[in-house]
């Protein structure tokens, strides 16, 4: 597959550079305004041009041309955990996404979002977008995946949105969802429960016999890393996970009682690769992992966008 530009906003810890990575997408510039983030791109590709810095205050015409332009902008405006005030946050990064379009003319864009993006009151500020978009010259739709279609072991649904100019719009297609279903949270996490010789492993593998709920990351205004609201901790309570915080290490030998996940194992649960490094310390570094893109997900798209921007060239050598 051949290698295409992208640049990204809101890039995070890398969920979704990894997936446009390995869908065929070389990086030009990565811009995250959190340290912690920017620290762990570099740590794991010194070669990417990351930019540490508000996306307000970047500007896309030196990339200008580029094949793909990509980010997931901040969920809070449109989060039922939220205010969801839509436009009326200041949080709301959708316009600086239609001006880097803008400034940049990429062959095609892809955004994320939570689900709540779908909800009814934001009908109006959907329809806005999809004007914007087809100002710009670009065919813009948007669909719910859930992670656990593309191999991730938990449900995790998001929204992502699509614009393709329109030379190439009409050959993009969803990814189809995987055939199989996913492992379930015992038989993904069963080799690092038992590194350090958790005699109870095996009966913990068969009780945490489905995928995991949605891991969420967090925000800075609260205290250190759990699994998430009352309602999560009791699912992952049902799956004999403890997710009143995260451990420092797998359970020791002779531990009993339920087990609490390590960094490692959120992460792994977010289909990152094992030697991925999440740098700072484990409420920064769980943070990272639980605010990211699964890199499957993102993966399968691009791919589909790489699909048919490559898919366009080759017509037109053709012809």
């Amino acid at each position: 597959m051949g290698q295409l530009t992208c640049v990204e906003i809101c890039a995070g810890a890398g969920g979704q550079a990894l997936g446009l990575e390995k869908a065929g997408f070389e990086p030009q510039a990565l811009v995250e305004i959190e340290t912690a983030c920017c620290n762990t791109l570099r740590t794991n590709r010194p070669h990417w041009h990351v930019i540490e810095g508000d996306v307000k205050s970047f500007h896309g015409a030196p990339y200008q041309g580029i094949d793909f332009l990509a980010g997931g902008v901040p969920c809070p405006p449109f989060s039922k955990a939220g205010k969801q005030l839509g436009k009326d946050d200041e949080r709301d990064l959708f316009p600086e996404a239609l001006r880097l379009v803008d400034e940049m003319q990429p062959k095609a864009v892809m955004l994320e979002n939570v689900r709540g993006f779908l909800d009814a009151v934001f009908e109006e500020y959907r329809l806005n977008l999809r004007g914007q978009f087809e100002k710009l010259g670009y065919g813009v739709e948007w669909k719910l995946l859930n992670a656990s279609d593309f191999g991730v072991s938990q449900l995790r649904p998001r929204v992502v949105i699509v614009a393709l100019r329109k030379e190439f719009s009409g050959l993009f297609h969803w990814p189809e969802i995987n055939s199989q279903p996913p492992k379930t949270v015992g038989q993904l996490l069963r080799d690092q429960m038992a590194l350090n010789g958790w005699k109870g492993v095996h009966r913990w593998v068969q009780h945490a016999n489905d995928i995991a709920p949605t891991i969420v990351g967090g925000s800075k205004k609260h205290g250190g890393p759990d699994l998430g609201p009352t309602r999560a901790k009791k699912a992952w309570a049902a799956l004999g996970v403890d997710g009143m915080g995260i451990a420092n290490g797998p359970p020791e030998k002779d531990f009993v009682g339920m087990p609490r996940l390590t960094v490692g194992m959120v992460a792994r649960l977010q289909g990152f690769p094992d030697d991925w490094i999440f740098t700072g310390k484990k409420t920064p570094a769980y943070r990272q992992v639980g605010n990211a893109f699964p890199p499957p997900v993102a993966q399968a798209v691009a791919q589909q966008i790489h699909r048919a921007i490559t898919q366009k060239t080759v017509f037109k050598v053709a012809s």
